[in-house]
């Protein structure tokens, strides 16, 4: 059996031969099942933060999916983190709200969107990992985040066969092929 170490490290060498374009849905893809996951918590246990987020999130979808202008949004969602005081060098001293899954990986999945870089796709999942590793509840943490890798790999594998249009996709593709690729690759990847 494959141990969560060795997951990872094939979920990051399939992100380093990915292309640019697979590698900003398969960020959005983490990124959307955290932020589901952290907005089905009780309301108290919500951080006012990572909610704030859903909408760069939107935007990263719409951008990923071939709606070049979201460009600007998602360039802007960025640029208001990078400006607030939650983008800060204070250590523990600063505010923590974006060191919340959900959140990192949500601005990772913007920057992954805006670079195409596989450094961002690869912290997003690292981002579902501590996820997963944080959770307090699970018995067989080890068996947890293999199954977390292996649903990855699994995303990666679906976002593979859309390859060719996906290649294009920042530069804006046709509505009917978002609407298509939005059927096809964001429900499946939102619900796993």
């Amino acid at each position: 059996m494959d141990t969560w170490r060795e997951l990872s490290a094939l979920v990051e060498e399939r992100l380093k031969s990915a292309s640019p374009g697979e590698r900003r849905v398969f960020a959005a893809g983490v990124a959307e099942r955290l932020m589901s996951r952290h907005e089905a918590l009780p309301e108290d246990d919500r951080a006012p933060f990572t909610l704030s987020l859903r909408p760069l999130l939107n935007s990263v979808w719409a951008g990923v999916l071939g709606d070049s202008t979201a460009y600007s949004a998602v360039n802007r969602g960025v640029a208001e983190y990078m400006l607030s005081e939650y983008c800060h060098n204070d250590g523990q001293d600063g505010p923590d709200d974006a060191d919340e899954s959900a959140a990192a990986a949500t601005l990772f999945a913007a920057h992954t969107y805006l670079f195409g870089c596989h450094d961002f796709a690869v912290w997003a999942s690292g981002r579902a990992v501590e996820a997963v590793e944080e959770d307090e509840l699970l018995i067989d943490t080890d068996e947890a985040l293999a199954s977390e890798l292996r649903c990855q790999l699994r995303d990666l594998d679906l976002i593979a066969e859309f390859s060719e249009e996906l290649r294009y996709s920042l530069m804006g593709l046709p509505v009917d092929t978002s609407v298509r690729l939005r059927a096809e690759l964001r429900n499946p990847l939102s619900g796993r």
